[in-house]
């Protein structure tokens, strides 16, 4: 499956999440674009394991170059390669260094919070602070935990909402479109 040739939006605000790893996953897994398949990027730190599904929004270009990153925020897990249609709740705002580059050179790698449109629990859900703070401050430390030893140096900046999130995905769309 060649994931690159996906739209980023589904219709209207609704738009597409590859899954690459599961939720329980201990491994990070990247789709290949020149293989065209999911492969090893590296184990977690021991003790890590994403608290929900990950992967990205197709047709995107990040500021740091990759695909923006999205977790699907729901009780299961799916599989790598999983196609999802979602709903923003809002962007986990995350500013690192980049690697082997000058370190004080600094850039953000945000993640998406995402819904999938399918969700059956999780349906009053409507933005992040929906979500148990405790739940927010996991993730943020789990965003910091998942980098460690790679030398990225993460920073968690905040919150952004719904809107900050789609405006994050459109302009990350049109990058991409260059």
């Amino acid at each position: 499956m060649d994931f690159g040739i996906l739209p980023t939006f589904r219709d209207g605000d609704v738009f597409h999440v590859v899954v690459e790893s599961p939720r329980g996953s201990r491994l990070k897994l990247k789709f290949d674009p020149e293989l065209k398949v999911m492969s090893v990027s590296r184990p977690l730190p021991f003790g890590v394991a994403f608290p929900f599904d990950w992967g990205f929004i197709p047709s995107t270009q990040g500021e740091d170059g990759d695909t923006l990153d999205a977790m699907l925020v729901w009780d299961v897990a799916s599989y790598p390669g999983v196609v999802v249609p979602c709903r923003a709740l809002g962007v986990l705002q995350v500013e690192q260094n980049r690697r082997n580059h000058d370190p004080s050179e600094r850039i953000r790698n945000d993640r998406i919070m995402a819904l999938p449109v399918e969700a059956r629990r999780e349906q009053s859900t409507a933005e992040v602070t929906d979500l148990p703070a405790r739940i927010r401050e996991e993730l943020e430390q789990f965003a910091i935990a998942a980098t460690a030893l790679e030398g990225k140096d993460v920073r968690v900046l905040g919150w952004g909402d719904v809107s900050a999130a789609l405006a994050l995905i459109r302009q990350a769309a049109a990058a991409n479109r260059r």
